[in-house]
């Protein structure tokens, strides 16, 4: 049985890691030679390791992970024995409830694997309201930490107050702003404001005078000398100038003309601008900049040939309009405004303050997916209009992300890349197009019948080195899980694509040969080994493998192909497809090694 660490129930489908499980994680690390994210291995050979502590609170503040002692990194992840398994259990078992703060209730096993005796612990993630999970011996601030990437870094003391404001819903955009009145608004806004709100929501807002409105849709509140001020949504939505008593909650835009910062030549940017007043005009305003920095390139539709911006304007509109709405807006942010960078590689947009609420990066793509830091200063951009325009800034409806994954997929360019760390948030779309002539080329010679649009996407993403898992399959090309999974499952039948563990540590990627080639000769020859081991008897998928080395996925890939061509049926008894054990046999004797050759034909 499990032992149990911590006093609160908090992960209902927290289980024990699986003997199976603990040889997919084990599986991954020394397929990919590296430890990742949801893995953490320790040697512990001289007892519990004392950083054990900074993963524990790692893991909790993020998304969970497994802990395993008794694998060590520094000798390729080989295993050693863990001195009194029992007593290591049981004292992490301790320290995760004694020593951190929320308790963690951690999941603790010895666990038997390749001869040795090893500790693993499922850590689960915290719930939002809790974190952050701190160790108590060096306090909040000292013994806070997160996980990046396959390692893990303290947090910031301003990372540890975010954390601490995300505990409930935050309400820095309905303080308010001390000096403010309703002259400080926009007149022209502010009246088509009221005219959608009396239009729309005659119910809430028909009855009311022009001040009772403002006052119930949290633009003007009562100050501290009980006059009427301004909210600091109010006056981020719909003031004449927000930087007179916010100087850097603006907007940044900067274009370099090299990769980086540096410049080239001496050439620090070739345009840049500070974009100040409400987040309607910024809004405008920087996507004007934007666009205007922009190249433009041709695509070959079927009426001919089109010019294109570089991106898609709706895609830099969206990604200006969430990092303004969703920014950090607390005191000890003030200084940090959002920024938007553009480079001949790559465009940018960031912004302080991470997701906020039981978001991830990997559910951004998802319908209806939406949790909002600024909720007053969202609501209220659903119903005030872009400077110049009819529509309005925001629709709130958690649709933007999957507004721009459809335009960029319609551009057919990469999805963009997400980085979530706490206290920043940021957007990089590269600027490339993913199906270039050059790649539709490659894929043509690879000849490979069947493969669906979505497959065709990811072999040109994992072309470029890039390693894909489920959830990143399913955001590059809108699959849903299960299709995502078949899909992966046939471009590794196909040896297009090597996997690296099993179920959800699963990762693939591309092998450099099958990058490089330009004629995919191995596979076609699979029919011909195939064949060859089948020349005398009904063999099943299982045992041509073992017969040829070619991996089961592989031969029940071609096995399927020579059915469609007649090659080979069922044995007499039939059988399902998708079973190993189902026997097959040729439909025509293999006579001598030349006959093979009428078998080598696409």
């Amino acid at each position: 049985m499990p032992i149990h660490g911590g006093r609160h129930h908090w992960h209902a489908n927290l289980g024990s890691v699986t003997p199976d499980e603990l040889f997919d994680a084990v599986s991954a690390l020394r397929a990919l030679d590296s430890e990742v994210t949801e893995i953490e291995a320790k040697s512990a050979a001289g007892g519990l390791p004392r950083s054990i502590r900074s993963t524990v609170s790692a893991f909790a503040n993020t998304s969970g992970g497994v802990i395993i002692l008794g694998i060590d990194e520094k000798a390729g992840f080989a295993t050693n024995d863990v001195l009194d398994p029992s007593k290591m259990a049981s004292d992490l078992v301790s320290m995760l409830s004694e020593e951190f703060e929320p308790p963690v209730r951690g999941l603790v096993n010895p666990m038997e694997f390749d001869g040795c005796t090893l500790v693993v612990a499922e850590i689960p993630a915290l719930p939002f309201d809790q974190r952050p999970c701190y160790y108590k011996g060096a306090g909040m601030s000292g013994g806070s930490w997160t996980r990046t990437g396959a390692s893990n870094r303290k947090l910031s003391a301003y990372e540890v107050q975010i954390m601490l404001a995300s505990r409930g819903q935050p309400r820095n955009d309905e303080r308010a702003v001390e000096g403010t009145s309703f002259d400080d608004l926009d007149p022209d806004t502010v009246e088509r404001l009221i005219a959608r709100m009396r239009a729309t929501r005659a119910v809430a807002f028909g009855g009311l005078d022009n001040t009772d409105l403002l006052r119930r849709c949290g633009v003007l509140t009562e100050g501290n000398s009980g006059g009427q001020v301004l909210t600091l949504a109010g006056l981020l939505a719909l003031g004449k100038f927000p930087q007179q008593w916010f100087p850097q909650l603006n907007l940044t835009f900067v274009h370099y003309p090299g990769d980086h910062v540096a410049g080239v030549e001496g050439v620090r940017f070739l345009d840049n601008v500070a974009i100040d007043g409400s987040i309607p005009v910024m809004v405008r305003d920087a996507v004007a900049a934007v666009t205007r920095n922009l190249a433009r390139r041709s695509v070959v539709t079927g009426a001919g040939r089109t010019d294109v911006l570089e991106y898609p304007e709706l895609v830099v509109r969206e990604a200006i309009v969430n990092a303004l709405v969703h920014r950090d807006l607390s005191p000890a942010a003030e200084g940090a405004q959002v920024q938007v960078e553009l480079f001949p590689n790559r465009l940018v947009v960031r912004n302080p303050g991470g997701l906020h609420g039981p978001v991830t990066v990997d559910q951004l793509f998802e319908e209806g997916i939406s949790s909002s830091r600024n909720a007053r200063l969202l609501r209220l951009l659903e119903d005030v209009p872009i400077s110049g325009e009819d529509r309005t800034v925001v629709e709130n409806r958690g649709s933007g992300i999957r507004v721009m994954a459809q335009a960029l997929r319609a551009a057919g360019m990469n999805l963009p890349q997400f980085e979530n760390q706490i206290s920043r948030f940021s957007v990089t779309f590269p600027n490339h197009t993913l199906l270039s002539a050059e790649t539709v080329s490659w894929i043509e010679s690879l000849e490979q019948d069947g493969l669906s649009d979505s497959q065709i996407v990811a072999l040109a993403t994992m072309r470029s080195g890039e390693a894909l898992d489920n959830p990143k399959y399913r955001s590059l090309t809108g699959s849903d899980s299960r299709v995502a999974t078949i899909e992966l499952q046939d471009l590794v039948a196909r040896e297009l694509v090597e996997q690296a563990g099993e179920r959800r540590w699963a990762r693939y990627s591309m092998p450099m040969r099958v990058a490089q080639e330009r004629r995919r000769l191995a596979p076609a020859n699979r029919r011909t080994e195939i064949l060859a081991a089948m020349a005398a008897d009904t063999l099943s998928a299982k045992e041509i493998s073992e017969r040829t080395r070619i991996p089961v996925k592989t031969v029940r890939h071609w096995l399927k192909r020579l059915r469609d061509e007649d090659k080979i049926r069922f044995a007499p008894g039939g059988g399902a497809p998708q079973s190993n054990l189902t026997k097959y046999e040729a439909t025509v004797p293999l006579l001598d090694e030349n006959a093979m050759t009428l078998f080598d034909m696409e």
